[in-house]
C-alpha cells in the first residue's frame, strides 16, 4: 500500500493539460507561469523546435516526387487527398495517416489531424482575427442555437494579451466588423492589390486590407527573449519555421513554459478518459494508453484542461462514463459531439490584369489580402443569416507557366525565365451555423488499434450555407471586374465537405444553462468544475473569421480563473 501511494504521488501534478497544440501550449504556459506544476500530455511523437523540421531547408529536387503525392499517399492519406492538404512530400510527415487512424462517415467529413508536439500549430494558416461584438450576440438575436455566456468585452483584454505575446502583424482599419488589435507592422500589399483595394473601395465601398497573421515583422523583447526572429518571407511555413518567425507551440508557448521549470511534457500517451470521483463530485486525473506499448497509466491533478482539439477533447468526455455520467462526463445536456461547425470555402473568383509589367514584389510573402464581412452587416440584408470574408492575393506567374505551352529552345527558356502576367484570386470563408444534428458519435463496437472507439461523423452544410455561397462566388467576380481584371472566373466547388476549413468547433459548447450546453462562461464543465475546455470544442458560434486567436484568448482567460479559484480553494 505504501508503494502504491508513493507511486501515485509521483504521478500527481497541480494541473494536467491534454494536448500540446495552439490552445494546449497556451494552457501550459499560463498555468506554469502562475506557479502550478503542470503535466502536458501529447498523444503523438515529440517534434523538437528547429531540429524536428526535417524538410525546412530542402530544395525542390531533394524530394523523390518533387512534392507530388505518390501511390502510398493516395491510399493511406485518403481524407487528406480529398482536401489536398496532406499529400505534399514537404510536410506530409506532420499530418496523420488516415489508414492508421481511421474514422467513419455517415455523411462525409474531412478530418485533418496532426498528432505530435505542437499539433496543428506547426501547420495552421496563421490568419489571426478577433470575433466582433455582434458575433457574440448573433445567436441570441436570431434565435439560433444558444446564447454565448460571454461578450466581446469579456474577451477583449485577453485578445490584447495573446496578440502581444504571439506577435500578430497587421494594419488597424477602424472597422467594427473586424476589431483592431495589438499589431506588429503590417506586411505590404503589392501594386495590383493596392490597385484593387482602391478601386473596390471607390466603386463598392468595401475594405480590402492586408491579412492579420501570426508572423513577426518587427520582433519585440518578448519574442527575441524566446529565440524568435523576424519572418524571412520564404513561405515554407508548413515545413516548420526554424526562425521561430510564426507563432507555434514550439517557438513560443512551450519555451516560455519550460523556462519556469514547472512543466513536464510526456509524449506518445493517448488520453482515453477523465477519472471521476463519485463521492467528491470532481475529476481526479486521466487514464492514458501508450501509443507504442499499449501500457495503461494514470496521472492525477487538481484541475484538468482538455485541449486536444474539438473532436478528440469531446471524445475523451464521451468516453469518460460513470454512474453519475452514463453518457459521458458533463453530458447531461446531450450536447457532447453535437453542433459541429467549420468554415465553408472553395468558392470565389480569379482573374487576370494587363499592366504593372515593370513591377514586382519582395520575396514570397506568407500572407495575402483580407476582405472583411459586409453581408448582413449594417443596412445590408440577405435571404440567409451571417456572412463571409475573403482571403486571397495577387501575383505574377513564374517559369511554371511554361508547362503545356508551345515552344522550345533558347528563346522559349528566356521568355519563361522572366515574370509572367499579373493575376489575382479571392476565396471566401463563410460562417457555418450551429446545428445539433451536425455531430459525431463513438461507434459502439468498432475500435482502433489502441482499443478506443472509432469516431463516426454525421455532418454537412445546410441551406443557409448553400445560399450564402452564391453571393460568395458572384461578389468575388464583381469586385475583380470592378477593379479592371479580365477573364474573371467565379467558382463554387460543391464537392468539398464540412471539415475542409480545418476549423472544427462546437462539440462541447459554452452556454448559460447546463441543460443546453457543456461549458459555462469560464470554460468549466458545468457539472464538473475542475475540468476546463478551451479549444474549438468550446465555441458557441463560428463567426466567419479564423478562430485560433479566440482559442488563445479563451485559454489565457480560463487559466487565470482556474488558478484564482484554486487559491480560493474552490477547486
Amino acid at each position: 500500500m505504501y508503494l502504491n501511494i508513493d507511486a501515485q504521488k509521483e504521478m500527481t501534478y497541480d494541473a494536467i493539460v491534454v494536448g500540446s497544440g495552439i490552445s494546449g501550449g497556451w494552457a501550459a504556459k499560463e498555468l506554469t507561469e502562475k506557479g502550478l506544476r503542470v503535466l502536458c500530455i501529447e498523444r503523438g511523437r515529440d517534434v523538437k523546435h528547429i531540429e524536428g523540421y526535417e524538410t525546412a531547408m530542402k530544395n525542390p529536387w531533394d524530394f523523390p516526387h518533387r512534392g507530388r503525392p505518390d501511390n502510398m499517399a493516395a491510399e493511406e492519406y485518403w481524407a487528406g487527398m480529398r482536401t489536398g492538404y496532406t499529400a505534399n512530400e514537404e510536410h506530409r510527415h506532420f499530418f496523420e495517416n488516415d489508414k492508421q487512424n481511421p474514422y467513419l462517415e455517415t455523411r462525409p467529413f474531412d478530418w485533418i489531424r496532426a498528432y505530435h508536439t505542437g499539433g496543428r500549430s506547426l501547420l495552421w494558416g496563421r490568419q489571426s482575427y478577433r470575433l466582433n461584438e455582434e458575433d457574440f450576440m448573433a445567436n441570441a438575436k436570431e434565435g439560433i442555437s444558444v446564447d454565448w455566456p460571454i461578450r466581446y468585452k469579456d474577451l477583449a483584454p485577453w485578445y490584447d494579451y495573446v496578440e502581444r505575446f504571439a506577435g500578430i502583424s497587421g494594419s488597424k482599419d477602424g472597422l467594427a466588423v473586424l476589431p483592431d488589435g495589438q499589431f506588429l507592422p503590417a506586411m505590404e500589399l503589392n501594386c495590383l492589390e493596392k490597385h484593387v483595394k482602391s478601386e473596390v473601395m471607390k466603386k463598392m465601398g468595401r475594405t480590402i486590407t492586408i491579412g492579420r497573421v501570426a508572423h513577426l515583422t518587427k520582433p519585440t523583447a518578448i519574442h527575441t527573449g524566446l529565440g524568435r526572429a523576424n519572418c524571412q518571407f520564404r513561405n515554407m511555413c508548413m515545413r516548420g519555421c526554424p526562425y521561430g518567425a510564426y507563432f507555434s507551440t514550439q517557438s513560443a508557448t512551450l519555451p516560455a513554459a519550460m523556462k519556469t521549470k514547472r512543466l513536464t511534457l510526456v509524449n506518445d500517451k493517448i488520453v482515453s478518459e477523465v477519472l471521476y470521483d463519485e463521492k467528491k463530485g470532481r475529476a481526479t486525473g486521466v487514464r492514458t494508453i501508450d501509443q507504442n506499448t499499449l501500457e495503461v497509466k494514470e496521472y492525477y491533478a487538481r484541475i484538468i484542461f482538455l485541449n486536444a482539439s474539438a473532436v478528440p477533447s469531446a471524445s475523451i468526455l464521451m468516453n469518460s462514463k460513470s454512474s453519475r455520467f452514463p453518457n459521458g462526463l458533463g453530458n447531461d445536456s446531450d450536447q457532447l459531439g453535437r453542433n459541429i461547425m467549420d468554415h465553408h470555402l472553395a468558392v470565389g473568383a480569379s482573374g487576370e490584369f494587363d499592366g504593372f509589367g515593370d513591377q514586382y514584389y519582395f520575396g514570397r510573402r506568407p500572407n495575402g489580402v483580407y476582405i472583411p464581412r459586409y453581408r448582413n452587416w449594417g443596412k445590408d440584408k440577405r435571404d440567409y443569416l451571417r456572412g463571409f470574408g475573403y482571403q486571397g492575393g495577387a501575383s505574377r506567374s513564374g517559369w511554371g507557366r511554361g508547362t503545356g505551352m508551345e515552344g522550345f529552345g533558347a528563346d522559349f527558356k528566356e521568355k519563361i525565365s522572366m515574370p509572367g502576367p499579373w493575376s489575382m484570386g479571392i476565396g471566401g470563408f463563410g460562417e457555418v451555423l450551429p446545428n445539433e444534428n451536425n455531430r459525431f458519435t463513438l461507434h459502439p463496437t468498432k475500435k482502433d488499434k489502441w482499443g478506443m472507439p472509432i469516431v463516426v461523423f454525421d455532418a454537412a452544410y445546410g441551406d443557409n450555407e448553400w445560399k450564402m455561397r452564391e453571393d460568395m462566388a458572384n461578389d468575388a467576380a464583381e469586385m475583380l471586374e470592378a477593379a479592371g481584371l479580365k477573364n474573371v472566373r467565379p467558382y463554387n466547388d460543391k464537392t468539398k465537405n464540412l471539415g475542409i476549413g480545418i476549423h472544427e468547433m462546437g462539440t462541447a459548447r459554452m452556454g448559460r444553462d447546463p441543460k443546453t450546453s457543456v461549458l459555462n462562461a469560464n470554460n468549466q464543465v458545468h457539472t464538473c468544475k475542475n475540468v476546463f475546455m478551451t479549444d474549438g470544442a468550446a465555441m458557441t458560434s463560428a463567426s466567419c473569421v479564423n478562430p485560433s486567436l479566440t482559442y488563445m484568448a479563451l485559454t489565457a482567460r480560463a487559466a487565470k480563473f482556474a488558478v484564482d479559484e484554486m487559491k480560493k480553494k474552490n477547486l
